[in-house]
């Protein structure tokens, strides 16, 4: 086990109300509906993402191992 970081991401306020590009940021993290959680590996893409969408999301590190 290389203990790779992975992030758990959790829609937890809706995107209604907020312009295109933070629903279209959602959409590409695969955040579909409220209160859908998806795992994504931990690189700066995701980081940067998640920067611009954080007041709409909950993210949690777990290592690789945990997610199994």
């Amino acid at each position: 086990m290389t203990g790779e970081k992975t992030l758990k991401i959790t829609l937890v306020k809706s995107a209604i109300g907020y312009n295109i590009r933070q629903k279209r940021t959602l959409y590409a993290l695969g955040l579909r509906k409220h209160r859908r959680t998806v795992l994504l590996p931990d690189n700066p893409a995701v980081r940067g993402m998640l920067h611009a969408v954080a007041h709409l999301v909950s993210v949690e590190e777990v290592t690789s191992h945990e997610t199994a």
